[in-house]
């Protein structure tokens, strides 16, 4: 057991040796007001997470879902802002992302191109496109029910908080025992074998990206209901924090190896780093900086790990 898991459990020590040092010099960290918001703040980073894990299981990338929430957030305020009841503002925010997803998967699955390039060139067109059609401007004027889904501060941070939660506990439920779930780790792990073994590998890689997709239009409805207004900012850099936290908790980025509990460990270890700096007195301009290793740490330690097997 050790072994299988011996990355999450590194990642576990990491996180305890750090929570140990905020126990030491910041023990107001653990006072009941800073952790919630930093369960509410991480909730949505996680719901992103769990698409990436799929993504990256499947043997690919998406670095366009910063871009994807901009837009998902922008679909959710006015959708909201034109009347509509909350579960259709909802579902109408889920759709935008998983169509967005779907285009994705089209190229990379449809077509065989990189993911890295498709990704990229759609995080550019979302990006700039949102950019030239509100040139910066929130979304104002948005009705009563839509921040905090009507339920006021404190119920609607826990209604953040629930929903993450139930995302994660059926998705590493599904991973675990559905075929879907196994289909995904076996197309990771060699999509000639799978194939043969009657799996439809394309298929996969487009599923995977569908739900990235609608997992971001999530995030950003999860993100834009904490505000009075949305920011078409949404999402900025959300790329590099999924990514780090999914190959930080273990997942291997040529597929096929990982997992949720890893994911969740991940964001828990690097959503703490933000707030560690400020109640240590570091610049919190170091946190990228921290993500950008830990991503080149982890993608070396996958490295080691494959030559030696």
């Amino acid at each position: 057991m050790i072994a299988r898991h011996g990355r999450e459990l590194s990642v576990l020590a990491a996180y305890l040796i750090l929570l140990g040092i905020l126990g030491l010099f910041a023990p107001r960290f653990f006072e009941a007001k800073p952790l919630a918001d930093f369960a509410v703040r991480n909730a949505s980073v996680l719901v992103a997470a769990v698409g990436m894990t799929l993504v990256i299981l499947s043997r690919q990338i998406d670095i366009s879902v910063g871009s994807q929430a901009s837009v998902c957030a922008v679909v959710a305020g006015l959708l909201a802002k034109a009347g509509l009841p909350m579960p259709l503002v909802g579902l109408g925010t889920l759709m935008a992302g998983a169509g967005m997803g779907a285009i994705n998967g089209a190229f990379v699955a449809g077509l065989g191109l990189p993911s890295i390039v498709v990704t990229l060139a759609t995080l550019v067109i979302a990006r700039e496109s949102l950019r030239y059609l509100l040139e910066g401007a929130f979304v104002r004027g948005l009705p009563s029910s839509f921040q905090w889904f009507g339920a006021g501060q404190e119920a609607g941070r826990w209604w953040v908080v629930g929903i993450a939660f139930a995302v994660f506990v059926g998705f590493a439920w599904g991973m675990r025992y559905l075929r879907a779930g196994r289909a995904v780790y076996a197309t990771g792990s060699d999509p000639e074998a799978a194939r043969l073994a009657g799996i439809r590998p394309r298929r996969v890689v487009f599923s995977t990206f569908v739900t990235m997709g609608a997992l971001t239009g999530l995030y950003a409805l999860l993100n834009v209901v904490q505000f009075p207004a949305v920011d078409p900012k949404t999402g900025t850099g959300l790329e590099m924090e999924v990514i780090a936290a999914v190959v930080v908790g273990g997942t291997a980025v040529s597929g096929g190896r990982g997992s949720l509990l890893g994911t969740l460990l991940g964001v828990l270890l690097l959503g703490t780093i933000n707030p560690a700096l400020v109640y240590l007195r570091i610049s919190a301009e170091w946190v990228k900086a921290i993500q950008g290793a830990i991503i080149l740490l982890a993608v070396a330690s996958d490295g080691l790990t494959r030559r030696r097997d």
